[in-house]
């Protein structure tokens, strides 16, 4: 509980600089987690393009291995890039000083982002990067305005321009931005690029519960469970009284 709070904590700075992207349109994640081939692609893209940063400490290498039926062997030669072994959790490479002084704040673990901003916000904000050369890494985005991170997809996706248009607001005319042009320079197109941004956002959406792969399940062996008993208790019910009318 207490790593969760802290987690929790670690995740309000960023949160609150993103609150100015609230009003952003959002496009839909349509995250599939029965989808076990997208979830292990998702977790190959994060380990590789995401990891070096941004933990996702509250999950283990191996209980990813399990759910997502991907062997231990697998696990450990594919998507574990650190010492770590197969139990340990799954921890970012860059030390947190070092991170924090480069980016001038330490990277936020992940774990938990998709249950607290939603997959929606997790799929567009990875959509929303576009070029911007008063920022740091040459980077902003749509969702999270002033980002303070590169675009590390870049490689995939290429880079998005964006799209202004003049304002009048009170007299005063301004450039607003109203949409993004179509990246170019990534080795995916367009539609191959939303599928692996919907395949990371899952890989997230696991993460923050991964419970939820098996509550469902669960659930429905629940549900019979009850309709056998509701039909065994009316049964019993009718054998008890039937003396009585």
């Amino acid at each position: 509980m207490k790593k969760l709070l802290i987690a929790l904590v670690t995740l309000l700075p960023s949160l609150a600089m993103a609150a100015s992207g609230h009003g952003v349109h959002l496009e839909s994640a349509n995250v599939d987690l029965h989808d076990k081939a997208s979830l292990e692609r998702g977790v190959d893209l994060f380990q590789h393009y995401c990891s070096g940063c941004h933990s996702t400490q509250y999950q283990r290498y191996e209980r990813v291995a399990t759910d997502l039926g991907i062997s231990n062997d697998d696990m450990r030669n594919k998507y574990m890039f650190t010492n770590a072994k197969i139990g340990d959790l799954m921890e970012n490479a860059i030390p947190t000083a070092d991170a924090a002084k480069w980016f001038g704040a330490a990277p936020p673990d992940l774990t938990l982002v998709a249950r607290v901003r939603g997959a929606d916000w997790v799929y567009s904000y990875l959509k929303g990067f576009y070029a911007d050369e008063t920022r740091p890494f040459g980077a902003n985005n749509t969702v999270f305005p002033l980002v303070g991170m590169p675009h590390v997809l870049q490689d995939l996706q290429g880079l998005a321009t964006p799209h202004y248009e003049k304002k009048v607001i009170d007299g005063v005319e301004t450039m607003e931005l109203v949409g993004l042009n179509p990246a170019t320079g990534g080795k995916m197109s367009a539609e191959e690029y939303d599928q692996a941004v919907r395949d990371i956002t899952g890989f997230l959406v696991y993460s923050a519960e991964p419970v939820q792969l098996e509550r469902e399940a669960l659930g429905w062996w629940v549900l019979g469970f009850l309709f056998i008993f509701f039909i065994i208790a009316y049964l019993l019910k009718k054998e008890y009284w039937k003396d009585v009318h």
